[in-house]
């Protein structure tokens, strides 16, 4: 017959085996979480850096703005991808090129982050780059791998709002819907629209510098 008190003890011992065990691996997932923390933030600092050269073509530099709540200012630290900073993108004569707009907003399958290019008087766009995406592969990130869907981002007047066409848009506010991805690239157009409406009014008058 079989010892109740050690088949207890065995039960125990097991238990406590297991709990250890997670404890290590929950330990060794944060500390490498903490060792590549830095790699990964730099990693991602420098593609949003890429994209905001790609979006505003003939910059040679980029400076960070901040909105305070009541004007555009220039930034003198480090700040998030979305919501309260965009880019001003210099010549290398000094001239403003443009504006980089990160933005984000709800997909078909996740989040949908990108960035795009507004000329200094905020009419036109300039350029368009999807930053992150989780779209349905092979129809939903066309919205980033179709050459055409994102080079009609280039010169799209964004007032009173882009719109998308089933079909061939002629206007010059117009976008192609990609097919088989409407919805995603339905996204894109509402994302562009929404901060381009909110950062408009906010931008300085041509000439006039952040800050």
């Amino acid at each position: 017959m079989s010892d109740p008190t050690s088949a207890r003890g065995e039960g125990v011992r097991l238990a406590a085996t297991l709990a250890v065990a997670g404890l290590v691996s929950g330990l060794a997932i944060v500390l490498a979480y903490r060792w590549t923390l830095p790699t990964i933030r730099a990693n991602q600092a420098a593609a949003l850096e890429r994209a905001v050269f790609e979006v505003l073509p003939g910059a040679a530099r980029m400076e960070r703005a901040v909105w305070d709540g009541s004007r555009l200012a220039a930034a003198t630290g480090g700040g998030g991808e979305t919501g309260d900073s965009i880019f001003a993108g210099f010549a290398a004569d000094g001239a403003l090129v443009g504006w980089a707009v990160p933005a984000a907003g709800a997909g078909f399958q996740d989040t949908i982050k990108l960035i795009f290019g507004l000329d200094p008087e905020g009419a036109r766009t300039l350029g368009m780059t999807v930053l992150e995406s989780r779209e349905t592969p092979g129809l939903g990130d066309k919205i980033y791998k179709d050459p055409k869907f994102v080079a009609e981002f280039r010169g799209l007047v964004v007032a009173p709002l882009i719109e998308l066409i089933k079909g061939h848009g002629e206007a010059p506010n117009q976008v192609d819907a990609i097919t088989g991805a409407t919805i995603s690239s339905k996204a894109v157009v509402r994302i562009v629209n929404q901060a381009a409406a909110l950062w408009r009014p906010r931008l300085p008058a041509p000439g006039a510098p952040p800050g």
